[in-house]
């Protein structure tokens, strides 16, 4: 059997994840300064959609982009360089595999990268890379990655060893629909949740991949330690499907988020949340053989416990003794499902619910802060009840001209290494850092496709659709440097009809130079051609001259 699509029904909940891997709303080509050649980075981002942010060490912090890898040294943002080339499973190589980047972990100096893209129809996983010197990033001998190919399976692979039996499943054997949207290193294993490709573990010690079952969709609890056949030793009754309920499959068998900590997995699919104890058995398997298995004991739980069946992100909260799993939870398809995040502080045995109606991507815990990163911002809380949402970063510096522009953020983490609490970001708009947990100091990370160069971007500009903040659509305007501190912006139609007329003052404004698509009257303007217009002075021994850039607006 062969699994290549997913019905329609399914896909459409899923729009959402192509956003993490999608190219940024800029221009195709750009330049980056390039740093010695040898070191396999390059300066700047190459996009700004940021899915992911992970810290390793002393000062490195990765970043997954819609475009690549990319690191901070602790003082500059660098592109990994990526390869078009095929890649072979198991080959070492410098150079990463060109695709957006859904999932990241890191494990002391151990690190997994996945890789995505699409046909044109649906998304594809496009493997991973792993490496077990990822610090040597400050090295000029670059880092030596291994790609591991998308797991897939043979069209024979219809029976499976899990523990110390076997169970049957459909195989999975290509990459679309098939995509690593999480991944976590723990212990001897690297964990990975990849849609239809379900949940697998790759044992970095044998280099073996496994693909783990978990409960099917009518099933509250599911034991892999006991209940094989004694006759056959299969499970009985069990079928791992990743196919829509309607063509005999089960939701819960398509995988989205993990999390694992000590002998607990936790796993998200699209039917709700699965909790697996994890238990070593030594069984004599031959007279005077004794071998380790380790089996799983699984409970699942779903609507109405959750908000929603469709788990998209887990995290795990330790304060005053206290364990807390959260889960960002969106509807799927059962009537009086929505979208928010769901809780519990006791294992699983119950459930709590807040943020309703928010769609959350990622879930950050520190202590008694949780961060719930969304389609609406970057919401905190210290008790998991009252929340606040942040404003759009914006950087203060003097006449620094960088902002956020989007409500979405994708993902956060509290950066403490340092000796303070620093807060990462990342969004469809760029990456952001801020000294303090409560975002009043950012220093903001943007693609910057010429740096001397005036021009409005995005061209073609949506107001409805582009830089989406505060309910409004914005074009930005690239000046590189100014000098003065009085900057006049004018927008003319293509009858060069004066449709909008700005003043920046940047001795008092702070971010970047935009414009929201309306006149002056506060009215959206037509769709057509636009003349823009900027006075400023780009050094030092020239006078103030005007700019000027031809825009085009659709609504």
């Amino acid at each position: 059997m062969r699994l290549s699509l997913l019905k329609s029904k399914f896909i459409g909940i899923l729009v959402f994840f192509s956003l993490l891997i999608s190219q940024s709303y800029s221009p195709e080509m750009f330049s980056l300064n390039s740093v010695n050649s040898d070191t396999f980075l390059t300066e700047g981002l190459s996009s700004n959609m940021i899915a992911e942010i992970r810290l390793m060490g002393d000062s490195l912090t990765w970043l997954g982009t819609g475009q690549g890898l990319a690191l901070h040294d602790g003082n500059k943002i660098y592109s990994h360089r990526f390869t078009t080339d095929s890649l072979v499973n198991g080959q070492t190589t410098k150079l990463v595999p060109y695709g957006g980047i859904p999932a990241i972990s890191v494990m002391n100096d151990t690190m997994v990268v996945s890789f995505s893209g699409d046909n044109g129809t649906i998304q594809v996983g496009l493997g991973l890379t792993l490496t077990y010197n990822s610090q040597q990033i400050n090295d000029s001998s670059g880092i030596d990655w291994i790609y591991l190919q998308q797991p897939i399976d043979l069209e024979s692979d219809t029976l499976r060893p899990f523990g110390e039996g076997f169970f049957r499943s459909l195989p999975v054997t290509v990459p679309e629909a098939n995509v690593t949207y999480d991944a976590m290193l723990s212990g001897d294993y690297l964990w990975i949740a990849s849609w239809a490709g379900g949940l697998r573990r790759y044992d970095l010690n044998t280099k073996i991949w496994e693909v783990i079952p978990m409960p099917m969709d009518d099933q509250d609890s599911l034991s892999l330690c006991t209940g094989f056949n004694e006759d056959d030793n299969i499970l009985p009754g069990y079928f791992l499907n990743p196919r829509d309920p309607a063509d005999g499959g089960n939701h819960n068998h398509k995988a989205f988020s993990v999390l694992v900590n000590g002998d607990t997995v936790w796993v998200g699919t699209a039917n709700g949340v699965n909790r697996g104890i994890m238990i070593d058995e030594w069984v004599e398997v031959s007279p005077g053989n004794i071998q380790k298995f380790n089996c799983i004991e699984w409970v699942h739980y779903s609507y109405p416990d959750l908000s929603g069946n469709f788990v998209v992100g887990l995290a795990r909260q330790k304060w005053e003794g206290r364990t807390t799993i959260w889960a960002a939870t969106m509807n799927a398809d059962t009537p009086g499902e929505t979208r928010g995040l769901s809780y519990t502080r006791d294992g699983g045995l119950t459930w709590q619910t807040t943020l309703l109606g928010q769609r959350i991507y990622n879930i950050t815990a520190r202590d008694s802060l949780v961060l719930a990163s969304s389609k609406s911002g970057l919401w905190k809380s210290y008790d998991g009840e009252n929340w606040a949402v942040f404003s759009p970063a914006v950087d203060t510096t003097f006449m620094s001209r960088d902002e956020i522009l989007t409500d979405v953020v994708y993902t956060s983490v509290i950066d403490e290494r340092n000796g303070q609490s620093n807060l990462w970001i990342g969004t469809s708009n760029g990456a952001a850092y801020s000294s303090d947990l409560n975002g009043s100091s950012w220093t903001i990370f943007q693609t910057e496709y010429d740096t001397l160069d005036f021009y409005a971007y995005p061209n073609p500009f949506s107001p409805n659709h582009h830089n989406q903040s505060g309910n409004e659509g914005y074009v930005r305007f690239h000046t590189g440097t100014i000098i003065n501190r009085d900057v006049e912006l004018d927008i003319f139609n293509f009858a060069m009809e004066k449709v909008y007329q700005y003043d920046y003052d940047l001795n008092t404004y702070n971010g970047a130079l935009k414009w929201n698509g309306r006149d002056m009257n506060g009215f959206m303007v037509d769709n057509g051609v636009y003349f823009i217009r900027m006075k400023y002075s780009p050094s030092i021994n020239s006078s103030p001259r005007y700019f000027w850039d031809k825009l085009i607006l659709v609504k």
